[in-house]
């Protein structure tokens, strides 16, 4: 199957020394760093071509259009005697995104939602799955993913945590890490984003982190220091939110003193779209790139940035040091060496499909299932499924991050209104659960019911051997939900059905926690995030027994509002802002005044600040049933240089599972945090004894610039999840200081 793609023209490179008949240029040399190749073609280009290369076009507002230009996110033209190449950008979390069809008729494999990947613990599965969607972008001709979004979970009702990876910092940064690999083996960048504390979207265009140094330090920024380290990603996005008084975009402490001098991080720092608010303070601070010009105020970087070098307020040195930063992106990632072909090339989206549901099914969560009502009998005569519009998908999120995805979009509802309204679409992918479930049962009688009607539904679950609730509560990018509490009257619905049938089963299709007023009258639940295109094949072979439930949660699901650090949205005095305050193609926020969220839970983001204040969560983090049963004994622990827990793991089931021991630690009163896991597949009836390694990035503190794992005393605890140990352990670790990365 071709990608449908408009281009127009070759790729033009330029010749190579040797078939000049010259001696190599520095920049053609593979031997040579990519900081020292980039220098080389730095000095090779003209001012005016540095200056085309620090600021990118919006497609969707550009007029007139260059002619190769493809609708999506970016474009930035290239220098094409030099061989370097036009960046054309495209947003990626999920999939190749196109969002509101841009492109008539292009589809793309799109993931489940991030928080799956997470909840896979399994960073062989993020590898698979970004490098499934560089492979799809490289095809599409795209050759920079603004993928890699790693900002933690602080927030519950955060509209945008579907695309990123949980609340804990070392299983963030691994994932992502291995995420962004799996994009860059396909020679073309990803980002890494949003940097930092872009941790809510009510009003994020304003909103003003406020937090300390060095609990900032100590969490949002460990999570993407790690994924930096693990992916080293071509570019960093930086965010639209303040920190600490601050734009992020023009943010010298993140941008410079943190990012540059504490990490060596050596590829460039790009805008989030309209994020940009200045051109002196911004190119001085350390933004290198200003994304999707037309949605700032001005084009910061264009005119304004030569007028600024020209008056010496920006010296000359600082824009060869951006164009430089940008090319040693391109050049490590391999994308100048490997360039992106001219048109579009063939796609395996059968295979690339089955990524997605193997991401599924390993990430989506048993939450409940009592008295084995889960998995379903093959002998069950009537299966009624109700609500959700699961005879014909599964739910997606919305935002930038939306897929058209292979196969059509069965339900597409526009917003009338809101933030959101310009470029998301209420949409569901075609993975019918209702044909996938009678696919695997099929001499049962399987139907559907819409659940509009509480009353309706009891009645056809009644009469049902198994009923199983779909419900479903959507998030997008730009807006935060309200309330936890699932929407459109779900949990009466839910009630009516558990009321009705003994045997029912709530799957949840949403972007984070939701409350169950109902938990205790409902044996089995089921959280399937968003699901992804293979949603409604991967739900039907694991309520059957298919393949058994391995998903741990990445986020501490709340037993109420009022255990949250904030119960909702932070709103400046009066409510949220005009839809500007959150969508950047909305308006201009110039005159609109910046206001404060303070995150006095600094460091114990999520488990750790439910540990902290003494609150049991409905479900904690690391939490996940399975169908078969595990036994954990002989656990002993090591301290020393190489701490570590060791533990024999038995499956006493008749089925095979996998097991997933997660380790924590705690020195002194602080709250303790997983410092390491292991996913462990065994047989029926067999052991295996395993160790499970502290990372030392998880634990270490920030001490005078430094990352310091401070000598002493650690509490070690092996358990099941943040809140369930199987055997702890006080140890002695000795000192050790965490030296920077090196590229």
């Amino acid at each position: 199957m071709l990608v449908a793609a408009a281009l127009a023209g070759a790729v033009l490179v330029a010749p190579t020394a040797a078939q000049a008949g010259q001696s190599a240029p520095v920049w053609q040399d593979t031997s040579r760093p990519a900081a020292d190749r980039a220098a080389a073609l730095v000095k090779a280009m003209t001012r005016d071509e540095k200056l085309r290369y620090v600021h990118g076009l919006f497609p969707p507002m550009t007029k007139p259009a260059p002619a190769d230009m493809i609708p999506s996110a970016g474009y930035i033209p290239g220098v094409p005697r030099l061989g370097i190449p036009t960046l054309r950008e495209s947003d990626a979390s999920l999939g190749v995104a196109n969002q509101v069809e841009q492109r008539k008729g292009d589809v793309a494999t799109a993931l489940p939602s991030s928080l799956a990947t997470a909840a896979t613990f399994d960073p062989d599965l993020a590898y698979r799955g970004g490098a499934m969607i560089g492979a799809e972008a490289r095809a599409k001709t795209f050759n920079v993913l603004l993928a890699g979004g790693v900002n933690l979970t602080r927030d519950a009702w955060g509209g945008r945590d579907f695309e990123y990876l949980g609340e804990d910092p070392l299983l963030a940064g691994v994932m992502v890490g291995a995420h962004i690999r799996g994009v860059q083996s396909n020679h073309i960048v990803s980002t890494i984003k949003h940097y930092a504390l872009n941790a809510q979207e009510t009003d994020r265009m304003l909103a003003d982190s406020r937090i300390d140094r060095a609990a900032l330090e100590d969490s949002d920024l460990r999570a993407f220091h790690i994924g930096i380290d693990a992916g080293e990603p071509g570019s960093v996005m930086c965010g639209y939110n303040l920190v600490n008084g601050d734009w992020d975009c023009e943010n010298k402490y993140l941008l410079t003193t943190v990012l540059r001098d504490q990490w060596d991080y050596p590829g460039w720092v790009m805008s989030d779209w309209g994020g940009v608010h200045s051109t002196d303070k911004a190119a001085l601070a350390g933004l290198d790139q200003e994304s999707g010009q037309e949605l700032d105020k001005q084009i910061y970087f264009g005119k304004p940035l030569a007028e600024a070098i020209a008056a010496g307020r920006v010296p000359e040195a600082r824009l060869d040091q951006m164009v430089t930063r940008i090319l040693t992106g391109v050049i490590a990632s391999g994308l100048y060496d490997h360039p992106t072909p001219a048109t579009a090339q063939p796609i395996d989206y059968d295979a690339h499909a089955a990524v997605a549901q193997q991401v599924a099914e390993q990430g989506i969560v048993l939450l409940k299932n009592a008295d084995g009502v889960l998995p379903l009998a093959k002998t069950a005569r009537k299966i009624v499924l109700i609500g959700g519009h699961a005879d014909v998908g599964v739910l997606s999120g919305g935002g930038s991050s939306q897929v058209r995805s292979v196969g059509g979009v069965p339900v597409e509802i526009p917003l009338k209104s809101g933030p959101a309204a310009s470029f998301a679409r209420i949409t569901w992918h075609d993975s019918s659960p209702l044909d996938a479930i009678r696919a695997l049962a099929p001499g049962a009688e399987v139907t559907y019911v819409s659940g509009d009607d509480p009353v309706a539904a009891a009645a056809a679950a009644r009469n049902a051997d198994v009923a199983i609730v779909f419900a479903t509560q959507w998030r997008t990018e730009a807006e935060d939900i309200q309330t936890l509490a699932l929407p459109d009257n779900q949990d009466r619905l839910i009630d009516a059905v558990a009321g009705a049938n003994p045997h029912s089963v709530v799957v949840l299709e949403t972007g984070g926690p939701a409350l169950m007023p109902w938990l205790d009258r409902v044996p089995a639940v089921v959280e399937a995030w968003y699901p992804g295109q293979r949603g409604g094949q991967a739900l039907a072979r694991l309520l059957f027994g298919e393949v058994d439930f391995a998903g741990r949660l990445p986020m501490t699901f709340p037993a109420s509002e009022a255990q949250l650090p904030r119960p909702h949205p932070v709103t400046p005095a009066g409510g949220a802002g005009p839809d500007s305050a959150s969508n950047a193609g909305a308006g201009d926020t110039s005159a609109l005044r910046p206001f404060p969220v303070d995150y006095h839970e600094g460091a114990n983001v999520g488990y750790r600040w439910y540990a902290g204040q003494g609150e049991k969560p409905l479900f904690p983090f690391g939490y996940g049933l399975t169908y078969t049963r595990f036994n954990y004994s002989d656990a002993h622990f090591t301290g020393g240089a190489q701490p570590s827990a060791t533990v024999t793991v038995r499956n006493d089931g008749d089925r095979a599972g996998v097991a997933l021991p997660q380790l924590y630690a705690a020195a002194g009163d602080a709250p303790a945090r997983l410092v390491g896991w292991q996913r462990v597949k065994l047989a029926s009836h067999t052991s295996k004894s395993v160790t499970v390694t502290l990372d030392p990035r998880a634990i270490a503190a920030w001490r005078d610039g430094k990352w310091v794992l401070p000598g002493g005393a650690y509490r070690l605890t092996l358990g099941t999840d943040a809140v369930t140990s199987i055997a702890s352990e006080t140890v002695t670790l000795p000192q050790h200081v965490t030296e920077k990365a090196r590229r």
